[in-house]
Order: structure tokens, then sequence, then C-alpha cells
């Protein structure tokens, strides 16, 4: 049974998908959400979901070892669910292909640094795509530029809002991050 840790800056409605879905597996399990934004909607999910959950710290998590070394004890699997800091290079070389992010966007289209939730949407409203997505990958140590795992795409129209167009991510969220997660690990690519 391997461990998850779900990093989470927000809502956390992409990180309770996850946990509902792992707590009927038998492949691993949500184990601990770490956030950092105390006013986040994800500390009122997991209490209702009986997850545990902390918050961190910004100068401790770039600057200090102590996420690291909570890290190396208790994960095989780090998986960002809407979490907006960049992991420091620390972190990613000690969880080579062990940490996966999703991106609300067809990637290498509108990522990097800035570019999240409706800033993306926006963008792409306001160049009258045709298309989006979104994209499971690698974390590496430049933002949204890890190896890709899987891509889903969705048709958008030019009447879809901004909040439409996030209505149509957040299906494709909800139904593929646990799965591809799942198929990452049984795959074999996670070792814990």
């Amino acid at each position: 049974m391997k461990r998850i840790i779900v990093f989470a800056s927000g809502s956390g409605s992409n990180a309770e998908s996850i946990i509902n879905f792992f707590n009927h597996s038998e492949t691993a399990k949500v184990t601990h959400v770490l956030c950092n934004n105390k006013n986040a909607e994800i500390f009122e999910r997991c209490e209702r979901l009986n997850v545990e959950i902390s918050l961190i710290d910004r100068e401790v998590f770039d600057k200090e070892d102590t996420v690291l070394h909570f890290l190396r004890k208790e994960a095989d699997l780090i998986v960002l669910a809407g979490f907006l800091w960049k992991i420091p290079e620390k972190i990613v070389s000690s969880f080579p292909k062990k940490i996966i992010n999703i991106h609300p966007s067809l990637l290498p289209k509108y990522g990097g640094k800035g570019m999240f939730g409706k800033h993306i949407h926006k963008a792409i409203k306001e160049n009258c795509e045709l298309e989006t997505g979104i994209t499971i990958h690698y974390v590496n140590e430049k933002y949204d530029e890890g190896a890709i795992i899987f891509q889903e795409k969705t048709i958008i129209s030019k009447d879809d809002s901004i909040e439409i167009i996030a209505d149509k991510i957040h299906l494709l969220e909800h139904s593929h991050f646990a799965k591809v997660i799942e198929s990452v690990i049984l795959e074999g690519n996670i070792r814990g």
C-alpha cells in the first residue's frame, strides 16, 4: 500500500476526489495533506474526510529541511492538487518521478509562473482557443516543464465564459487525475 501525500492551496476539490478514490483502493492511500494557505477550504474537507492536514510555512518550506524529512519518512508519492508554490529543488531531487502535478491547460501552452486557475482560462478565452484540457505531469525544477504523463482535451466555444471553461476543466480533473495516479503506481514507476 503506497502512501500519498497531497499538497493543496485552495478549495481542495481535486484533493477530495483523490482521497475518495483511494479510500476504496488496495493500491494506495492519501495519508496526509500539506497546505500553504490557512484559510483554504481543504482544511474543512480533510476534517470531514478524516485525513490529517498540516499548514506549511513558506520560509520553512523553502529554506529548512523539515518538510523534506517528513516526506522522506512518510511519502511514497507526492501529488500536487492545486498547489501554487514551486517545489524546492532539494525535494524534487529527493523524489525523482515521484511528484505529480495537474495543470489546467494542454502544456506546453499556458504554463509557467503565474499561470493557474482563472488566469489560464482567461488567457484561453482571450486567445479564442477552440480546445483546452488538462495535463498531468511529473514535477521537475521548472514550472510546468516536467515530463508529461497524460493529457485530455475538451472543446470550447466562443460563447463559453471563463466559468464554463473552468467547469469543463474540473470535470476532466475529477474524471482522470486519481485514475492516472493509480496507473502510474501500478505500472511500477513508484517504488516505496
